[in-house]
């Protein structure tokens, strides 16, 4: 049984690509220090080690597991929490990714899959934003999102450590998280559930690209099984803008709450879609859920949970 070891497996991506290995039949380990990941989330036949991916420690794991494949999720996600502490960003993204290729070399891993982010790309010089155009990033978590990608060239060339990186888009699904550098919608959708407005920045034109959860998963697994290497943006090549995101939610939720509007934040790109046409060929991969079944599934699993909350409240 191939053995594939994700970092970051009981964060909100992690446990999504977790699941998708062990339904393959994946023999699955798990690295998470459990600082913003949940035990809960994680699969009941993954084994996981609790552990920091920049610690020392890491390497007796790969030693003891000598896992065939590695799929990297783990990071520091928050972009305020770059800019406030750049030096434990880099240390995570950075660092850790350094760690866990070095982890990897020294037991001839044979494919290392890197969770990348379109945040690199900046401000785009046109839509969509295919592999070619030029990184520039406009935050820390940008930047040291960014520069394990090197590294990741320099480590295939150097020592054989094949690698696929793969640029998400808006990520989106159950078991994201609702609060500080959540995204979105987990944000809309707590707060339309909770009879709270949604807020807004800017006049809710600008467009994002939003990929629902269980799509990106498959997209790992694409990147393992198939022969590519490479650089991949993981989206569904369209744009919604954050009206229509808004108004879709007030359908599905049965609410008429309207939102809030507030000035723009320094920043934030205006229009974003990546373009998905090289991962559509190469990793004969594509994204199978529309948005508004994302969007059902995503509601429906934060009223399930509110529901659980609601009776554990009411037991104690």
């Amino acid at each position: 049984m191939k053995k594939v070891l994700v970092t970051g497996g009981a964060g909100f991506i992690g446990s999504h690509v977790v699941d998708k290995f062990i339904f393959k039949g994946y023999n699955v380990v798990v690295v998470d220090d459990l600082s913003t990941g949940d035990p809960k989330n994680l699969n009941k036949m993954a084994k996981i080690h609790e552990v920091d991916i920049t610690s020392h420690e890491l390497n007796r794991i790969f030693l003891q597991e000598r896992p065939d494949y590695v799929v990297h999720q783990a990071a520091q996600i928050d972009v305020q929490k770059s800019l406030a502490d750049p030096l434990y960003d880099a240390r995570v993204n950075i660092i850790g990714t350094l760690n866990i290729l070095e982890c990897s070399r020294r037991i001839g891993v044979k494919k290392l899959v890197y969770a990348s982010s379109a945040a690199l790309y900046g401000d785009p010089e046109y839509l969509g934003i295919d592999e070619q155009h030029r990184a520039y990033p406009m935050s820390n978590y940008g930047v040291s999102k960014y520069t394990p990608e090197h590294y990741l060239r320099v480590y295939d060339g150097l020592y054989g450590l094949s690698y696929v990186v793969l640029r998400y888009a808006n990520v989106y699904g159950p078991r994201q998280l609702a609060a500080g550098e959540g995204g979105v919608i987990s944000i809309f959708i707590d707060r339309m559930l909770n009879n709270k407005p949604p807020v807004v920045f800017g006049d809710g034109e600008q467009t994002r690209d939003f990929i629902y959860v269980e799509d990106v998963a498959e997209a790992n697994l694409k990147a393992v099984e198939e022969d590519s290497k490479g650089v991949y943006n993981i989206s569904t090549n369209k744009q919604t803008s954050v009206n229509h995101l808004v108004e879709l939610l007030k359908g599905i939720i049965k609410t008429d709450v309207e939102p809030v509007y507030k000035a723009p934040r320094a920043g934030d790109i205006r229009h974003s879609f990546l373009d998905n046409t090289k991962a559509v060929k190469e990793l004969k991969w594509k994204p199978r859920t529309t948005l508004y079944e994302g969007l059902c599934r995503t509601v429906e699993y934060y009223r399930s949970r509110k529901v659980s909350d609601v009776d554990k409240i009411s037991s104690m």
